[in-house]
Formats: structure tokens, C-alpha cells, sequence
């Protein structure tokens, strides 16, 4: 049996070269005006220097100076001749596939295609658009040079101000108002351009096969591609071709990759907008470059069978000034935890983090009158694109479409006859936003945005996928169980910050000098981006232990309580707005939360408070200020609004309704509100209270757990969640062996050094004692060759 060779080609949909459209056998047919240009434009020389000839000595009658110049001028009746040649060659190619093969295979095909393999489409349609405009600009030197009777260079410099002098007065001051007026034209022109990058068909090598995580909508956009390719299919039976598409999702997620996967597909002109293309200086700038840009893609769509343009960051052309928000996921450090010690939120779920925030902004500067936030943004009228740049693009998207031509729409107007309508130009518009709902309604009803797909956070099949095509790229020793866990530890990793992070962990491994990455790169690559560099400060030795005693106490009770979620990492290492930090990340794609989840959650964020105050003798840090903000918006939440709590209505519905709250009398408004949030006060602190109690039994029973934690960072400054699991378990993890911590003689020195650092901070002064020595001593009841170096099992 033999076996097809691999081809080189990437997945995805085949390419465009590889089922070219048939081949005409014979010339494509020319319309009149195509065939008839030219002559006319030779007659209409021959003919202006024939009345040139009479207007220099009126007494030479027509007929004479036509004879004369049959001599003359007959340099162009040889022009007009060699274009009668031409286009009898045409006529016959267009009949007789065999004389079209000829010249097209034997005579010039070696010249085509030689030009084709060192000048791409757009240089030759450049060179040839050049070449028109020179042949007519030497033409009219020559006529301009025999009317004048001087050189052609000359009379091309002559001849504006001949033109000039032999208008009547009238003309004349047209001609300086319309001077002026080209110098406005050509000013505007200049400031229209740019914004708007061009990439032709050999320019764009991605395909669908570089796109990873993202499989259910690359899947519907090839059904774009294909209605593109063949856009018959779905007329035929009366339905039109989907002509915009809008991909909307967080940055990073591949929007703008899958924009030029389409464009490389196809083989399709791709037209980038960026971003900032119709900010301007001057009103109507911004429209001027609309007409600009959908002129060009009339242009390409005819030449090229269709064209794809891409709107990047949409949001900046399509706002009326409507309020954006960003969904979960958007938020990583807010308000209300710059000022805690703790660097609170780090350790609950993204959605949880989310809802933090937003109750938090909800409370931030109140508008007198209404209560609400107050958010103003630029719209299209002061710092977007300018007064009527949106209506322009509406307009452009709507599909009304004027004849082509004025030769069209007004010559066969004059003779009574009706304009050929406009051609079916084949568009695809895509565009790309983070902030869907800050675009304009009239810009996303069908007919202008046909589709709305959403480029979320890929899932964790796709983030391995994603992994795995990066570190393909690089030399690494990352196993697939590696993958399995990075892709768990990194759960709304987006294709750009893999991208960042593999590139981050090859720089880790070449600064230690390998040219491999291994698993403790990846760590560290994941450290840096998550927490940022540490600064450069250290803790006196009292608060050092305070620091890491209470991050201990969230990390042991995350550990113990907490399913829905696992420790990412855990540091006190100190960052730009914290001291300190938990963070966790869940192990599984979850959409739902229970109560049994979010009481974990708040055991987490009061494990703080409860252990300061039972290691140091009831006192407490100000530390625990981001925990009870966290705790005690969830217990709200909870007991007013999820039925999670005492009562089962909702106490925003009641409020909202005048209904007072649940569990109120009667009696007046203002009575009924301030008894509702009285009660609704009693009841969160009462959860609170409980499960308060709940941590510091939790606590009280994993009293070694949290020292063995609080030595482990205090000795490590940062460790990972499978090393905290390991201190915790006794056993050996990635960088640190917990087994030293199933010692009962070293956890006494533990608690004797927690007591002389309880007494120093108690007494503001020096720890008597010394950090023990941790893992770097062997652990009781190993064998003496399992030291700290050995690789971990």
C-alpha cells in the first residue's frame, strides 16, 4: 500500500491556489467603450491641433488645415493605427481560442509569468495605473509642443498659462475659484488617507490551523467563507449572503487572528482599519475617509471576486456614548483592596471577584439625585470619530448602492436611457470589540452585522491546545501532564498571554543558561506575570511572621474546606498593593455557584481574622480589612438576594417595589426601608458570626498546619499550591519537602518560635530566637540519601 506524502499545507479549509477557477479559452469580451477609448482620445488630439492651426491664422479653412496636418501630425494617426491593430488582435482572441493560446502561452505567457513570481497583484495594477498616466501625460506634451511649436517639456510648463489667457473674463475667475477650491480638495485628501493598511492575497499566510481554543467559532465563521466563496449557492434559493460579522470577547482571545485566518483562507484582499482611523482634527474628515475606505473595496471587490475588511476595536467608531462594562474576568486589582494588607480578593473565584467589584463601584461616588454612577465617554460626537463618521458607515453598511460611472449615470441619463445598475460587490465586514455594548444599535441589526459571535475565555481543552502549539515552537522538556496542569492552574488564559508566557519561561531558562525549558520555568514565568516583580523591601523579622501566619491561615483553611477551588500560590512577598497573598484558581470549567461554595469562600476570607486573633492572643491587623469586605458583601448577597440565607424573597425586589423587606411590618416607607436593612444587617452578622466560630475551629484543629505554612513561606517567600499541599500533608512537593513537618520535635521549635515572635510583637521588639532551618535539614525518618536535592518523585 503506498502512503500519500504529508503536505506542507496547514489545516483548515484547502487554499486558494490549490482550486483556481477554470481558465477562459479564449479572450474575455470588451465592451465598446473599452474598444473605442483611445481612438477617441487620439481623435480628440488630432483634432485640437487642427484648431490650433486655425486659430493661429484664420484664414486657412478647415479642409486645408486638416490636409496639412495629415502630414504634420501624423504621428498619431500612426498612434490611432497601431490601436486599430490592437484591438482587431483582441476581437479575433475573443473568437478563436487557438490565436488566444498562441499569444498567450508562446508570446507572452514566459513575460506574465515571470512578472508575476517578482511583482506581486498590487505592484503591477500600481505600475500599470503609472505607466497610463505617463503615456497620457506624454501625449499631451506632444500636442501642447506642436501647438506651441517648442519642446514637449516646455510645453507642458506653457501650456496652464495659455489655457488660462485664451478663457473669457468670466472663465477665468472660475478657474481661480476653482484653484482654491482644488487646494481644499487636495488638503482633505491628504488628511483622508492612512489608517486603512491594505494586504493582497500573497501577503496573509495564516490559516484556521493557527487558530487554537477556539473551534466553535471558527466553525461558524466558515460558513461566512463559504456563502463568500460561492455567494449563488444561497441566492438561488432566494436568501442573501451574510455580509458582517461581529467577533466580540476579552483582549487577547484571537479576534484579529481570526480576521486574517479568514482573509488567508479565502485568498481575499484583507483591509485592516486601525483603530484610530477616523479620529481626526477637522468635522468631516471622518466621512471623507468612510467613502474613501468602501470606494477602495468596491474597487477590490470587482478585481478580486470579493474583499474582507476588518474594523479593529470597533467600539472607538460604532459608541454613541453608551455605558461598556466588562464581564467577569475584566477585573484584577479594584479599590477597595489597594489599601488591605492583605491582598483580599486574590484568593476567591474570578465570578466572585467580579461581583466584588461591582458592588463595590455601585457604591462609588453616588450621583446626588439619581444614586448612580456616573460614567461620561467620548461618543461620536466629541472624542470619536467625529460628527457623522458613524452615520457615514451606516449609510456605506446599508447596501445602497448609485450606478458606476458618469458615462453610466449621466450620458445614458441624457439619451433616455436607464443606468446599468451596480454590480453585486462581495464585503465582508468584521469587526472586533471587548466592549459590545457600548456599539450602536443601527450598526448591529442585520443587514449591516448579520452575525454576533463571542470569542470567550478558550476552555481547558483549548488552552492545552493553545500550549501545545507554543512550546512546539520552542525547545522544552514539557510533558503532557505538565500541559494537563498548566492549563488547570491557568484557568482565563486567553492565546496572547500563553503566547506571553511560554516566550517569558524560554527567557527565565536562557538567563539560568539552558537552552531547554523545563517545569519550574513554566512556575516561574507563571509567578512573574501573575504578581509582578517583588519589590525590593524587607519585613523586620516580627511582621515577616505576622505576614505569613495569617496567609497561612487562609491557605489552610482554602485547603481543608474548599473543593470548587485549588491554591494557585501563596507569597509574602511584597507586591505594589499587597503584603501578602493566596490565590487560588478553579480546577474545572464551572458555570454554577452554591451556597456550600460561597460559605467556603467566606471561611477563607475570615480564616485571617480568626487566626491573628488566635496566635496573638486576640489581637488583630488591619489587614483583615479586604477579608471582611469580601466576607460580608458575599454574606449579603447571600441573605438578600440568592435565597441562601434565613429568608427566601428578595430584599432588592422588596426595596425596589415599596414592599418593605422580608420580615417587616407595616407602616411607612422610609420606616419600612431602614427596618429592612436593620434586619437584613442582624442576619449577615449573625452568618458572619457563625461561620466566624466555624474557622477558628478549623484553625484550632490544623494549629501545626499553619505554622508548618507560615515556616514554609517565611523560609521560601513564594510557593506553589502542590507545595503548600505538600507542607500540609508531609510529603515531598515540586521545590520544597514537607516531610520535615511530620517531625514532632521540629514542630515544637516551630511553636517555640512563633511564641518569641508573638512576644516580640506584643512587646515591639527583636525575636530572640532564630527561623529553624526547615527543609534543609533531612527529614525524621528518611533515609540519609533523600536530601533536599534530590529530584522530586
Amino acid at each position: 500500500m503506498t502512503v500519500a506524502p504529508e503536505s506542507d499545507a496547514p489545516e483548515g479549509l484547502t487554499p486558494p491556489d490549490e482550486h483556481p477557477a477554470p481558465a477562459r479559452p479564449t479572450r474575455k469580451p470588451h465592451s465598446l467603450w473599452d474598444r473605442v477609448r483611445l481612438l477617441l482620445l487620439f481623435a480628440l488630439a488630432w483634432f485640437v491641433v487642427v484648431w490650433a492651426a486655425m486659430a493661429d491664422n484664420p484664414l486657412l479653412p478647415f479642409v486645408e488645415a486638416m490636409r496639412l496636418h495629415v502630414v504634420e501630425s501624423q504621428w498619431l494617426l500612426w498612434l490611432a493605427g497601431i490601436e486599430v491593430v490592437r484591438q482587431a488582435h483582441f476581437l479575433v482572441s475573443e473568437r478563436s481560442a487557438a490565436y488566444h493560446g498562441f499569444w498567450t502561452d508562446r508570446v507572452f505567457g514566459g513575460t506574465d509569468r515571470a512578472l508575476r513570481r517578482r511583482f506581486s497583484d498590487w505592484t503591477r495594477f500600481r505600475l500599470a495605473r503609472m505607466l497610463k498616466w505617463l503615456a497620457f501625460v506624454v501625449l499631451f506634451s506632444l500636442v501642447a509642443a506642436q501647438i506651441l511649436e517648442t519642446s514637449p517639456p516646455l510645453a507642458l510648463f506653457e501650456a496652464p498659462a495659455l489655457i488660462f489667457a485664451a478663457l473669457p473674463f468670466v472663465l477665468q475667475l472660475s478657474f481661480g475659484f476653482l484653484f482654491i477650491a482644488v487646494q481644499f480638495i487636495g488638503l482633505f485628501w491628504l488628511l483622508s488617507r492612512g489608517g486603512v493598511d491594505t494586504y493582497y492575497p500573497d501577503d496573509i499566510k495564516t490559516r484556521f490551523s493557527d487558530v487554537w481554543g477556539q473551534d466553535h467559532v471558527v466553525e461558524r465563521i466558515k460558513e461566512n467563507i463559504l456563502f463568500l466563496e460561492d455567494p449563488e449557492e444561497i441566492e438561488r434559493k432566494g436568501g442573501y449572503v451574510p455580509g458582517g460579522l461581529l467577533l466580540w470577547g476579552p483582549p487577547g482571545t484571537g479576534k484579529t487572528l481570526m480576521a486574517e485566518a479568514v482573509a488567508g483562507e479565502t485568498g481575499k484582499p484583507y483591509v485592516f482599519v486601525d483603530p484610530g482611523a477616523f479620529i481626526n482634527m477637522f468635522m468631516g474628515v471622518g466621512i471623507l475617509k468612510v467613502k474613501s475606505l468602501f470606494r477602495k473595496l468596491r474597487k477590490l471587490s470587482l478585481r478580486y471576486g470579493g474583499v474582507i475588511v476588518f474594523f479593529d476595536e470597533a467600539d472607538a467608531l460604532g459608541n454613541r456614548g453608551s455605558l461598556a462594562s466588562v464581564g467577569p474576568g475584566g477585573v484584577r486589582g479594584f479599590g477597595p483592596y489597594r489599601a488591605a494588607g492583605c491582598h483580599g480578593a486574590s484568593y476567591l473565584s474570578n465570578d466572585t471577584r467580579w461581583m466584588l467589584a461591582r458592588s463595590a463601584a455601585a457604591a462609588a461616588e453616588p450621583e446626588p439625585e439619581t444614586g448612580r454612577n456616573k460614567i461620561i465617554m467620548g461618543g461620536m460626537g466629541g472624542g470619536g470619530g467625529g460628527m457623522g463618521t458613524l452615520q457615514a458607515l451606516l449609510t456605506e453598511l446599508s447596501g445602497l448602492k448609485k450606478p458606476r460611472g458618469l458615462i453610466n449615470r449621466w450620458g445614458r441619463r441624457a439619451l433616455g436611457m436607464r443606468p446599468k445598475p451596480p454590480p453585486k460587490y462581495r464585503l465582508l465586514v468584521m469587526m472586533a470589540t471587548n466592549m459590545p455594548e457600548s456599539l450602536d444599535e443601527a450598526l448591529l441589526r442585520p443587514g449591516r452585522i448579520d452575525r454576533i459571535y463571542k470569542v470567550g475565555y478558550p476552555s481547558k481543552a483549548g488552552r492545552i491546545r493553545t500550549y501545545r502549539g507554543y512550546f512546539d515552537k520552542v525547545p522544552h522538556e514539557i510533558t503532557d501532564s505538565d500541559l494537563d496542569k498548566l492549563a488547570t492552574i491557568t484557568p482565563y488564559a486567553t492565546g496572547a498571554t500563553i503566547k506571553d508566557l511560554v516566550n517569558e519561561a524560554l527567557i527565565t531558562a536562557i538567563r539560568d543558561g539552558r537552552e531547554v525549558i523545563e517545569w519550574r520555568d513554566v512556575l516561574r514565568a507563571k509567578q512573574l506575570k501573575d504578581l509582578g516583580p517583588p519589590e525590593d523591601v524587607e519585613y523586620i523579622e516580627r511582621e515577616r511572621h505576622a505576614v505569613a501566619v495569617h496567609e497561612a491561615c487562609h491557605a489552610v483553611v482554602a485547603y481543608r474546606m474548599r473543593r470548587h477551588m485549588e491554591i494557585d500560590l501563596a507569597t509574602i512577598e511584597k507586591g505594589a498593593d499587597y503584603l501578602g497573598m493566596v490565590a487560588s484558581i478553579p480546577p474545572e470549567d464551572q458555570f454554577t455557584r452554591w451556597r456550600s461554595e460561597f460559605e467556603a469562600d467566606i471561611l477563607v476570607s475570615l480564616a485571617s481574622l480568626a487566626g491573628e486573633r488566635m496566635f496573638f492572643d486576640g489581637d488583630s491587623s488591619s489587614g483583615v480589612s479586604g477579608d471582611l469586605e469580601s466576607a460580608t458583601t458575599l454574606a449579603t448577597f447571600m441573605e438578600g438576594n440568592w435565597g441562601m440565607g434565613a429568608t427566601v424573597s428578595s430584599y432588592n425586589t422588596a426595596r425596589r417595589l415599596g414592599t418593605g423587606a422580608p420580615g417587616s411590618a407595616g407602616g411607612e416607607s422610609d420606616t419600612l426601608e431602614a427596618l429592612g436593612r436593620m434586619q437584613l444587617v442582624d442576619r449577615v452578622e449573625d452568618s458572619l458570626g457563625a461561620l466566624l466560630e466555624r474557622a477558628v475551629d478549623i484553625l484550632e484543629e490544623n494549629r501545626s498546619a499553619v505554622l508548618a505554612v507560615a515556616h514554609a513561606l517565611e523560609t521560601h517567600k513564594t510557593l506553589s499550591g502542590d507545595d503548600i499541599e505538600a507542607v500540609i500533608d508531609g510529603r515531598r512537593g515540586a521545590t520544597v519537602d514537607g516531610r520535615i513537618y511530620r517531625d514532632e520535635g521540629f514542630l515544637a521549635e516551630l511553636e517555640d518560635y512563633h511564641s518569641a515572635a508573638a512576644g516580640a510583637h506584643h512587646g515591639h521588639s527583636a525575636v530572640t530566637l532564630a527561623l529553624p532551618l526547615g527543609d534543609r535539614r533531612p527529614a525524621a525518618g528518611t533515609e540519609a540519601a533523600a536530601t533536599p536535592h534530590e529530584p522530586p518523585h
